[in-house]
């Protein structure tokens, strides 16, 4: 068991903020929910009324599928794009998918190679793309569920207001959607963007995320 903790640390312990984070989410997200419930003359709801509803998988989805979207991104774009002196890139001039003796697959690939990098045709090319495949369908995923549920949570606004009520199609126009959507979206470029840069100058010795502290500017690709 402590060797299982020891090798998973990594996860395990980001699954445990995760819990927590959502946790905290739900109770807070609760007691505001039923606020609005109160002022509004409707009676308040229980926990697992509230997590079974729209307002609190809108609220998680929101933010789920920008995150996705930014490493869908990130995974992609650093294939073909590089940012001299960063940690999070390739090399100069080595853009692109690498050939087939650097990437280790094929008649490449070593005895200790993963099965799949050894195969050709379709099952090759979907494990070499697999991570960014991933992301992207966690994405298209969270992103559909956080359209749906906000659409839900928007059409009961406006029953409440006694207003008609949209399509789905109808929703994916409306400022309101765009305008949470757009909220997450820069707010994870802006983030990457950071990241990239900010590596070039700084370090934090020991991190896999940070070149070594004594490596030059403009040192590329190398992690700490």
């Amino acid at each position: 068991m402590r060797t299982f903790l020891r090798e998973n640390a990594l996860t395990l312990f980001f699954l445990v903020a995760l819990a927590g984070a959502l946790a905290g989410q739900a109770f807070s997200g609760l007691a505001l929910f039923n606020e609005q419930q109160v002022a509004q003359g409707a009676p308040p709801v229980g926990m697992a009324d509230y997590l079974t509803g729209s307002r609190f998988a809108v609220d998680v989805t929101e933010n789920w599928q920008s995150e996705y979207l930014q490493f869908f991104l990130f995974i992609y774009v650093t294939v073909w794009l590089t940012q001299r002196g960063s940690p999070e890139s390739k090399e100069p001039g080595k853009e692109g998918r690498e050939s087939a003796r650097m990437q280790k697959v094929d008649e490449y690939a070593g005895p200790e190679s993963p099965r799949p990098a050894r195969a050709t045709g379709l099952r090759g090319v979907l494990f070499a793309n697999s991570l960014g495949l991933v992301m992207a369908a966690v994405f298209f995923g969270s992103w559909t569920v956080h359209s749906v549920t906000g659409w839900v949570a928007y059409n009961a606004d406006r029953l409440a207001q006694q207003e008609d009520t949209v399509s789905w199609f109808g929703y994916l126009g409306r400022p309101d959607f765009w305008n949470r959507t757009m909220q997450n979206w820069q707010s994870e470029f802006l983030a990457v963007a950071s990241m990239v840069v900010l590596s070039i100058y700084l370090r934090q010795r020991g991190s896999p995320e940070s070149k070594p502290v004594g490596a030059q500017h403009r040192s590329t690709g190398i992690e700490g």
